[in-house]
């Protein structure tokens, strides 16, 4: 099985014979899934031309952005690379996309809303229309939501106004007070996973979400329909692919960037002179050992020698004991 890296955690993958589908989780660290690292791919790639790993790109403070309900996995290192911050619908911190804070208007760069869309209640234009405020001139969204290949979005519940989930029998059922006054109730409701309000309140067609985000005023939307096989990006399906909706062209803060620059700069001549002073010690170390290796094999050669002399004046020794001992025997 062919390898890919988890642009997310940066963990070495296993690709398996099959794309996994968008939602499977297929890193065995983090639980990313092909969806979570298609949005990655995509942010990267607006904020530094390439798409990169998140634990390997550089920490740019001053770019700042918003999640709304990102995974931790996700939103942890976002926040270590960005002036970023992970938002609710249900606890704090809290936005209610629908009602965003006026004063938030215009002062963020990025904006990553990953299958939250399709539970805004409507008119869901107004999220939409939200989001574009929040951003900067120059800001990007980058979105994933489900949506059908049929050309039209299927609106549940058109008429919500004032609305409450209720139990009766144990069957959640949605009672819905129109604007008109009437009273209407709708069942077989369908939630999502997770946390706060995951009923689903409508499905997107790609047609009809493009044409939202446009009447929003994005400037360009495009569905990122690429794989991107060195991330384990491999998709499956045609539809519910990442999207990325542009307000304008986003320009990385010259500035951070030449700071960080010159601070790595830093950094790789100080780790080139450590590397040096390694060097030389290594040098002399070596140096030092094949001289106690020589100076050690003079030392034995010359005990050899001396023990070989020695051996040799022994056995001379002794032969001249014998002859001594054999002319004293032969005397007798």
């Amino acid at each position: 099985m062919a390898n890919f890296t988890c642009n997310v955690c940066g963990a070495a993958c296993e690709r398996g014979a099959e794309p996994p589908g968008r939602e499977v989780p297929s890193c065995a660290q983090c639980g990313s899934t092909v969806r979570l690292r298609g949005l990655v791919a995509v942010l990267t790639r607006e904020i530094f031309g390439v798409e990169q790993v998140l634990p390997h790109v550089p920490a740019l403070k001053d770019v700042r952005g918003f999640g709304m309900s990102d995974p931790p996995a996700l939103a942890a290192r976002l926040a270590e690379k960005f002036d970023y911050t992970n938002t609710f619908y249900h606890q704090p911190p809290v936005l209610d996309i629908t009602n965003p804070p006026e004063d938030a208007w215009g002062t963020y760069d990025f904006i990553v809303s990953s299958e939250v869309m399709e539970h805004v209640p409507p008119p869901v234009e107004r999220g939409f229309a939200n989001l574009y405020r929040l951003l900067k001139p120059n800001g990007v969204l980058v979105l994933t939501v489900p949506y059908a290949p049929w050309p039209q979005h299927t609106e549940h519940y058109p008429e919500l106004h004032e609305y409450v989930l209720a139990a009766p029998g144990g069957r959640t059922v949605l009672v819905n007070r129109r604007r008109d006054g009437s009273i209407e109730v709708f069942e077989n409701l369908c939630f999502h996973g997770g946390d706060g309000s995951t009923l689903e309140m409508r499905v997107f067609s790609e047609t009809s979400l493009k044409g939202v985000m446009t009447g929003a005023g994005f400037d360009e939307v495009q569905i990122a329909s690429e794989s991107v096989a060195e991330f384990g990006v491999d998709h499956a399906e045609t539809w519910s692919l990442p999207i990325v909706a542009r307000k304008g062209k986003f320009v990385p803060p010259t500035g951070e960037i030449v700071k960080m620059y010159a601070a790595v700069s830093r950094k790789v001549s100080a780790l080139e002179r450590e590397v040096e002073i390694l060097r030389g010690e290594y040098a002399r170390y070596v140096a030092f050992h094949e001289q106690s290796h020589k100076e050690t094999e003079e030392e034995l050669a010359k005990r050899a020698a001396w023990a070989m002399g020695l051996d040799r004046e022994l056995n001379e020794l002794r032969a001249r004991l014998w002859v001594r001992v054999g002319r004293k025997v032969g005397g007798v």
